[in-house]
């Protein structure tokens, strides 16, 4: 019998609470739970890592706070619904400034170890493990992006037994071929870019539609291989711009109703642009970019005279219900991280490679994201995905 301790970071994806129900059905099926009781065996932590630090060793005290004993009540209809209900954050505990402590630790903080480099933040990971072990949690299934599932690496790496779920709609952690919430994400962008058809073809004009995506363009590039008579730009390659003004304006006029349609990463830049970022840094250092979908519009614009109408379909489309194919990854993967937990195996994420379910090590932060391999799937010249020479490959790039 294991207690597990499960959390979600980072941005919120559909598939979430598919996956969370999942890992409780399965270590109940296993007679690792004693549901009603109060040692129900299965801990939820709130808001991802910030509920990892803020918890404390005192479980009664933190219970419907910053932890939730998960039950059948709890779990029984959370598939049918998007995000996570144990909500999310973006909390890096190894890195956490002063005014981020919760309040047992903030006067505690000149006794806290700084972080590596970083005499302005603290390194909270032993508060973590002291947490998780005050609780009698005995190992973590974390769910999450390459932030989230960095610091598991962290706090896998200083002797805590972590198991990883990969989840993001941008379909970039290292390791695998896919992560939750990929498949709505592309769902999502090929319907809303469909049904604005009516709208771009009656005005004429070029629609130009911003998805997310700060490193790799796996969702822009999927949504073109949906969608035939779009032009995508994506991070791993600095495009032409006049070039791709050029095939926007053909596009235009070629087409019975003189419209044209562009999806752009919100990480991709055209030769010689640059992308502003604004704000400040979250926990992992990233700052939001400014907005690449409208600046390209307004350069569509004045090259080509053409008007333009960018929209911006970033949160819509991790909102909303999971598709099939999410949900039934997100099942599979929640079974087997029980599974994996039964067999003694931690450090590991689910993930699927050449098409078939896996687990390889936790993805180390430091190598960054998951990248198109521009030169296999990508034509730089037509800005569009290449279908050619896809023998052999994995259907999910």
């Amino acid at each position: 019998m294991k207690h597990i301790g499960i959390l979600t970071g980072g941005g919120d994806v559909p598939g979430l609470n598919s996956a969370i129900k999942s890992v409780y059905t399965a270590a109940k099926d296993r007679g690792w739970l004693r549901p009603g009781t109060a040692d129900a065996n299965l801990t939820g932590i709130l808001r991802g890592w910030k509920g990892a630090v803020r918890m404390g060793t005192d479980a009664k005290a933190s219970a419907g706070r910053d932890t939730l004993l998960l039950t059948d009540d709890a779990v029984r209809v959370v598939d049918r619904t998007g995000g996570t209900f144990l909500h999310t954050s973006r909390t890096r505990p190894d890195r956490m400034g002063a005014r981020d402590l919760p309040l047992h630790l903030a006067g505690r903080a000149a006794t806290l170890p700084h972080a590596a480099g970083d005499a302005e933040a603290f390194d909270l990971t032993d508060e973590v493990v002291r947490n998780l072990q005050g609780h009698g949690i005995d190992c973590l299934v974390a769910i999450g992006g390459d932030d989230t599932l960095g610091y598991a690496y962290t706090l896998h790496a200083r002797g805590f037994p972590v198991i990883g779920i990969p989840k993001t709609m941008d379909n970039d952690v290292r390791g695998t071929e896919y992560a939750l919430g990929f498949a709505t994400a592309l769902a999502r962008s090929v319907d809303f870019i469909d049904r604005q058809r009516t709208h771009i073809g009656s005005n004429e004009v070029v629609g130009v539609f911003r998805v997310f995506g700060r490193n790799a363009g796996f969702t822009s590039l999927g949504t073109a291989m949906a969608i035939s008579d779009i032009r995508c730009a994506i991070p791993e390659h600095s495009f032409d711009l006049p070039a791709l003004c050029r095939l926007v304006e053909q596009d235009h006029r070629e087409n019975k109703s003189h419209y044209a349609l562009v999806v752009v990463s919100e990480g991709a830049m055209w030769t010689g642009g640059k992308l502003e970022e604004h704000g400040e840094p979250d926990a992992y250092g990233h700052r939001k970019k400014m907005n690449v979908g409208e600046q390209l519009a307004q350069e569509i614009t004045r090259l080509t005279k053409l008007h333009t109408r960018p929209q911006d379909l970033t949160y819509d489309l991790r909102s909303g219900v999971p598709d099939p194919y999410d949900r039934i990854v997100a099942a599979t993967f929640g079974a087997l991280a029980v599974e994996l937990l039964a067999q003694g195996t931690t450090g590991r994420m689910l993930g699927i490679q050449k098409g078939v379910y896996t687990h390889a090590p936790l993805p180390d932060a430091a190598r960054g994201a998951r990248t198109v391999d521009v030169t296999a799937y990508y034509d730089t010249e037509r800005f569009r995905p290449r279908f050619s020479g896809q023998l052999g490959k994995p259907t999910c790039f």
